[in-house]
């Protein structure tokens, strides 16, 4: 029996075109000094958070953990040394526009260029989403390419947000690729459960329930703080849905750079039916230097988080790199 989720007053689609989408704007809602905005920065990659996610930030606070993930700053336009624009090397993993193919047996497709919210750490910050998508045109092209491999068992739907499709439309291309005969598993990632709880409607559960194939639902979250009652009754209603939930999370320094932050966000993400999955090191895509950690205090946290916590809670510490054959362990 599926949960209900009781009915809001503003549809999701309503409060995602609703959201903040001036720096300035989104420091006064926090009683900060708009001035402490980067316009430059927020130029080169705009700013987008719902009000939603903006109802959890602590006011008057400039170093609010969540306020950091989305408030642009101008250091992000100072070139740094290691820092790229494509620091996966992604476009040499990108035989068709909308498909990326880096690890056996699974490929991912980035079905929209759009989030509900622009996460200034983001890796694919400067992809050439305009003409390298699935949809569309060249959704025959990828159909194809996965049919003709049979060493393809997993689709990835990532982004951009793949949530911010349609129900229709995101009905359609999941029954296409199900009737691929070797794919197995369709995996979703999306922030929308964290910073826009409203999208997982009865009628989104529905369609993901239902599909014949198994269903792995990949959320991103960075700080326990992001998780309020809305959203752990969106991860309730999808877990009795039978939907496997995992977590991914960013080391990121001034945000969750702590042992007690990451315990108490595995704890808390478990506590709505979400286990732990990926500890990432900070992809080093240009623009969000200001994030790094080193990696001697990295594995320094994931050894107390071990220290503290049952196995199934500490997620696995995972750098990428261009090229590798897969996310590589960090061994802490």
């Amino acid at each position: 029996m599926i949960t209900k989720i009781s009915p809001k007053k503003q549809s999701w689609q309503k409060q995602l075109a609703d959201g903040i989408s001036d720096p300035k704007a989104l420091l006064q809602c926090l009683a900060l000094d708009p001035q402490l905005a980067g316009l430059r920065a927020h130029e080169q990659f705009k700013t987008r958070v719902p009000h939603c996610f903006v109802a959890r930030m602590q006011p008057g606070n400039i170093n609010d953990p969540l306020l950091r993930q989305v408030l642009p700053v101008d250091k992000e336009l100072d070139p740094m040394p290691g820092f790229s624009h494509d620091p996966l090397a992604e476009a040499q993993a990108n035989p068709s526009p909308g498909l990326l193919h880096k690890y056996h047996g699974r490929v991912l497709l980035t079905l929209t260029s759009h989030c509900a919210i622009n996460c200034r750490f983001c890796f694919r910050r400067h992809f050439p989403y305009a003409e390298n998508h699935a949809q569309g045109k060249h959704w025959a092209a990828i159909l194809s390419y996965i049919q003709k491999d049979s060493s393809i068992k997993e689709v990835i739907f990532s982004g951009g947000d793949p949530l911010l499709v349609s129900d229709q439309q995101l009905n359609k291309l999941c029954m296409q690729i199900a009737e691929i005969s070797h794919i197995k598993t369709l995996r979703i990632h999306t922030r929308l459960p964290i910073v826009l709880p409203d999208r997982i409607t009865p009628a989104l559960i529905k369609l993901l329930a239902e599909l014949p194939l198994r269903c792995v639902l990949v959320i991103h979250c960075n700080h326990s703080n992001e998780i309020d009652q809305h959203v752990i009754q969106a991860m309730r209603a999808l877990q009795s849905a039978h939907i496997t939930l995992l977590n991914q999370s960013v080391l990121l320094k001034g945000v969750n750079d702590n042992a007690d932050a990451l315990i108490h966000l595995s704890e808390t993400l478990f506590d709505c039916g979400v286990l732990p999955y990926y500890l990432h090191l900070l992809d080093k895509v240009q623009g969000a230097a200001h994030f790094d950690i080193e990696e001697a205090q990295a594995k320094k946290l994931h050894q107390q988080m071990q220290a503290a916590l049952p196995g199934y809670l500490v997620p696995k510490m995972v750098r990428e790199a261009a090229q590798a054959l897969s996310k590589l362990i960090v061994p802490s």
